[in-house]
């Protein structure tokens, strides 16, 4: 028996049906449900073999599941599933990182020029009745610097080129890139006029951006996260914004989700999405396909 968590791949016919010509007997989660604790252990209880997105996966579930031998994950973070714990059990763990790179940095270009465009606060003044015409700048000629130079950095970099920006990238690893100038990470976020993070979630990248780091970047940058909450001090960048200390940010992601009260979501100048960087049709069909694949390799 195969279950399938994600809530995308449950309800995407093209993706059920490829699925299904595999594997017989398959288990949807049709109620559309966010599976977590007791209800995840539930729907998994008895499979061998399961398709996972965002669910928390730890020891403690695991430990219920005796018959689950193959994890195969949707998306390209690990940062829900405790691999270790995975590792330890002997279950296969597949994952196909960059499926989604190119959902993610077109929804991050886009959240970088509406933030210096003000896209949202004229919309949201022309819908009250206003007609305001707020002043933006151009993404064009501005230094982009990109924190985390993996899939989605390097797929970034490659469509600001025809902005004609300066690249910065900031990245534990070497960056080879032409045209893209290797930076330590203060360094970056003290030049940039657009900063946008696509950096994994860990212990060593947990609260990366808090009030100190966040106090580098100029009065006029953009901050720009389509990668994982967590990654930014959310209460520190809320009262920076609020007390104009920075121009701007756009988060697809936040440290909870959905993210209830946040102040953040009260400012003019931030700009919030429901994570939808992997929320295109290409997209999903890319993820659910290496899913699938993962499951008998």
């Amino acid at each position: 028996m195969i279950a399938v968590t994600s809530r995308s791949f449950s309800r995407h016919p093209e993706l059920r049906q490829e699925l299904l010509a595999r594997h017989d007997e398959v288990r949807f989660n049709d109620d559309g449900r966010s599976l977590r604790g007791d209800e995840l252990v539930e729907f998994l209880r008895g499979c061998e073999k399961a398709i996972v997105a965002l669910e928390p996966i730890d020891d403690a579930l695991l430990e219920r599941l005796p018959d689950l031998r193959v994890l195969s994950k949707v998306g390209v973070g690990l940062d829900t599933i405790d691999v270790a714990a995975v590792e330890r059990r002997g279950i296969r763990l597949a994952w196909r990182p960059g499926t989604n790179s190119r959902s993610v940095t077109e929804l991050a270009l886009a959240l970088a020029i509406s933030a210096l465009r003000r896209v949202s606060q004229a919309a949201n003044e022309l819908r009250a009745g206003r007609w305001s015409q707020p002043k933006g700048t151009l993404l064009s000629g501005k230094t982009v610097g990109i924190v985390g130079f993996g899939h989605a950095g390097r797929d970034l970099a490659a469509l600001l080129r025809p902005f004609e920006c300066r690249i910065l990238a900031a990245d534990v690893l070497a960056v080879d890139e032409p045209e893209v100038e290797h930076v330590p990470l203060d360094a970056l976020l003290a030049e940039a006029d657009v900063v946008s993070l696509h950096l994994t979630l860990d212990e060593s990248t947990r609260g990366l951006l808090d009030r100190q780091r966040l106090e580098l970047l100029k009065p006029t940058t953009v901050l720009v996260n389509t990668a994982r909450g967590g990654l930014v001090d959310e209460q520190a960048l809320a009262e920076l914004l609020r007390e104009g200390h920075l121009a701007a940010a756009a988060f697809d992601v936040f440290a909870l989700e959905p993210p209830g009260d946040s102040e953040l979501l009260s400012l003019p100048n931030f700009l919030g999405t429901p994570h939808i960087g992997g929320s295109t049709e290409e997209a999903i069909l890319a993820m659910g396909r290496a899913a699938i694949e993962g499951l008998d390799l």
